[in-house]
């Protein structure tokens, strides 16, 4: 319906790690495959294909500054719709200003330089280690093979803006795979644990191998989980999330509509990678969910395309 190029959806349970669903388009006829005219058809872009997530990545620099405490849900931002620290400006999405807003405004209305503030009052360091706990610059662990990383390096020894971009999303190279883990660790009480895909084994005898569940990671507190997931209901029900919204249920989620790099140098004018992540029942998730649709040519925002696709 978006007319898109390619797209994702990983449906994952929190608690465990385990891999609900994985689904990728395009994709083939295994019956059939040598029919294929490309084999990168054969590859799974969901571990094996890194990309810049945009704003879907927010509720992670926003978690960094909750637990240090340097900021809380109701600290005030005058947002100018603009930053400059060398090199091009930094702007919202439509170069729009938003005016005095609370972290919660900040997150329910997708605002970036909202986000280099809350980058800038934790600073760089602090920055990069949370990027680092929630699991960014390693291999999620997963038991399919063929899983790629970025241990981003040009960005541990980037600039100012390079960190501030990366606050929300940009000059960052992730995995979508890594991002659900990320965030799923938001919905298990700041506990992130390893996905896994084989639930058991079943010998030839009979025998049943179960998997097993590694010890999780506590990467945030209980607390700022809460409180994180507390601002990410408020998106849905308030800012640019609304139509992932689910009758009687309370849905946390953020939208990213990121722009796609081009080999020439910065980003393409009419390319974006449009995604929705989230989890639900909110208030005792029972799975998180990605979804992300690649340049759809039918769509400007992924309120309006990616968002609606998670409520389903």
């Amino acid at each position: 319906d978006w007319q898109m190029d390619s797209g994702q959806i990983i449906v994952q349970e929190p608690s465990t790690g385990k891999i609900i669903a994985m689904a990728i388009w395009p994709t083939y006829d295994p019956n059939q495959y040598g029919q294929e005219k490309s084999v990168s058809v054969f590859s799974n872009p969901c571990i094996q294909g890194l990309f810049e997530p945009g704003s879907v990545f927010k509720p992670v620099t926003m978690a960094g500054g909750l637990e240090e405490k340097v900021i809380t849900p109701e600290t005030k931002f005058f947002d100018k719709g603009e930053v400059n620290l060398g090199g091009p400006s930094i702007y919202n999405f439509a170069k729009k200003a938003w005016g005095e807003q609370t972290m919660v405004g900040v997150l329910e209305n997708s605002i970036n330089t909202g986000m280099v503030f809350v980058e800038q009052t934790l600073g760089k360091n602090a920055f990069l280690k949370y990027v680092n706990k929630f699991g960014f610059f390693e291999k999620t662990g997963i038991d399919i093979s063929g899983e790629v990383y970025s241990s981003n390096e040009s960005l541990k020894k980037g600039y100012p803006r390079d960190f501030a971009v990366a606050s929300f999303g940009q000059g960052i190279q992730i995995t979508s795979l890594q991002l659900l883990q990320a965030i799923s660790a938001i919905a298990n009480e700041g506990k992130m644990q390893k996905p896994y895909v084989v639930e058991k084994v079943i010998s030839s005898k009979g025998e049943i191998k179960q998997q097993e569940i590694t010890s999780p990671k506590q990467v945030i507190s209980k607390d700022t989980a809460i409180e994180l997931s507390a601002m990410m209901v408020s998106v849905v029900e308030n800012g640019g999330g609304r139509r992932a919204k689910v009758p009687g249920y309370l849905v946390a989620g953020k939208t990213g509509t990121a722009q796609i790099p081009s080999p020439r140098g910065g980003y393409y004018e009419d390319r974006t990678i449009q995604s929705f992540i989230g989890f639900a029942p909110a208030n005792s998730p029972k799975f998180s969910i990605l979804i992300r649709l690649d340049n759809p040519k039918q769509s400007d925002a992924a309120s309006s395309c990616a968002a609606p696709v998670f409520g389903k």
